[in-house]
Order: C-alpha cells, then sequence, then structure tokens
C-alpha cells in the first residue's frame, strides 16, 4: 500500500516537472511573437550594475525613444554608484517640467566579483526572493540588461510571470562590448532564456549562432 502511495506521488511530481517544463519551452518559442508597444508605451525594466554595465546600460536607454515608459532601474543593493548616473541621465532628458516616469528599486546582488560558483547559487537564489515579487509588482513589457550578475535572478522572474500565464515579458539581453571573443557568466546563462541576445563582436555571434550580431552600440 505505501509502495503504491509513494509511486502515484512519484508520478504526480514526474508530470508536473515535465508539464512544467513544456510551459518554459512553449513561452520561450513564442518570445519573438511579443510585440510590446503595439498598443502603446512600452513599460521597460532596466537592469543596472556596478562599473562600466551601468554606463553601457544607459548610452543604449539614450537611442530608445520616449514610448519606452515608464522606465523601472533596478541594481544591487551595494551598488553605491549606478543611481546617481541614473538620475543625472533621467535629468539629461527631461524637457520642460514634465516629471520623468522613472523609478530605482534595489535588491540583494547576486553575485560579487570573483564570488565562487558554488557560492553564486545561494546568493541567485536569495536575490531571486526579492526579484520575484518585484517583477511581478511592475510586470514589465520588456526586462533589458547587459551583463551583471543581478539580471539572472530578474530575467528568471521575468520568466516565470510568463510561465505561469500572467504576462508575457521580453528578455532582451546585449552582452557588454569588453566580452570580445567568451560570454559572460550572465551570458552564458542568459543565452538560453533570452528573447533577443545580442553581441557587438562578430566571434562572439560565430560561436553562439543564436546570438544576433549588431556590431559596437556603445
Amino acid at each position: 500500500m505505501l509502495v503504491a502511495v509513494l509511486c502515484g506521488i512519484l508520478c504526480c511530481v514526474f508530470l508536473a516537472v515535465v508539464v512544467l517544463i513544456l510551459r518554459v519551452l512553449l513561452v520561450l518559442r513564442r518570445g519573438t511573437e511579443c510585440k510590446p508597444g503595439e498598443k502603446g508605451s512600452v513599460c521597460v525594466l532596466v537592469v543596472a550594475g556596478s562599473g562600466g554595465h551601468t554606463t553601457e546600460i544607459i548610452r543604449l536607454m539614450g537611442s530608445l525613444s520616449q514610448s519606452y515608459t515608464p522606465r523601472h532601474y533596478v541594481m544591487a543593493d551595494t551598488d553605491k554608484m549606478s543611481e546617481d548616473k541614473i538620475r543625472a541621465f533621467e535629468a539629461s532628458k527631461q524637457k520642460g517640467n514634465i516629471p520623468q516616469e522613472f523609478t530605482i528599486h534595489r535588491i540583494p546582488r547576486s553575485r560579487e566579483v570573483r564570488q565562487s560558483w558554488s557560492s553564486s547559487v545561494h546568493s541567485t537564489l536569495y536575490a531571486l526572493v526579492y526579484s520575484v515579487p518585484l517583477v511581478f509588482r511592475l510586470r514589465p513589457d520588456v526586462v533589458l540588461c547587459n551583463g551583471p550578475g543581478t539580471c539572472v535572478p530578474l530575467c528568471t522572474a521575468g520568466l516565470l510571470l510568463g510561465t505561469l500565464g500572467l504576462k508575457r515579458v521580453l528578455l532582451v539581453y546585449v552582452e557588454s562590448i569588453c566580452r570580445v571573443e567568451s560570454l559572460s557568466l550572465s551570458g552564458k546563462i542568459l543565452y538560453h532564456l533570452a528573447d533577443y541576445f545580442f553581441v557587438q563582436w562578430q566571434p562572439l555571434q560565430t560561436k553562439y549562432p543564436k546570438s544576433i550580431y549588431i556590431g559596437r552600440v556603445v
């Protein structure tokens, strides 16, 4: 009797896992069919990172139209510099007395520089705990990121939003210009999850055929 019950539970768990995997694959396959902005403005969640990541992502944001609003910037709680850069950028875009529609949020850092892979799993899961309620509350149309470790839990939360059928979130990843021949750790992970994966160097596109080579954009 006990064996039969255990077998039944295992079968249910197995079926649930299979259904979840199929649902994730379906969401990923239909990603490019998602066309945010067709009915109005595009709510974008922008992942900022310490150092050059924020500078690059701000340059990318500068090339986008005013249709990308509101803009929700998310950074690690230990990031001391990105907020000032973001506020300066948004102030430069302001026209007259019309306030810019943007917010700034912080989550625990997913991975420190030179942090081991094993300990990164724990810190990333911890960051995911904060990312899920934030993304579910903001419900962005697009998540735009370029390599900081913080983007992994945020993109995972965006993927979960679509997997549960609540809202399809387009994941757009632009690999940092510093990556010439190999992807960053975040890039290696999100290469399989992003709807659009852009690289700025031809050798990367050759090595990773799913990526889209767009030349130097930042």
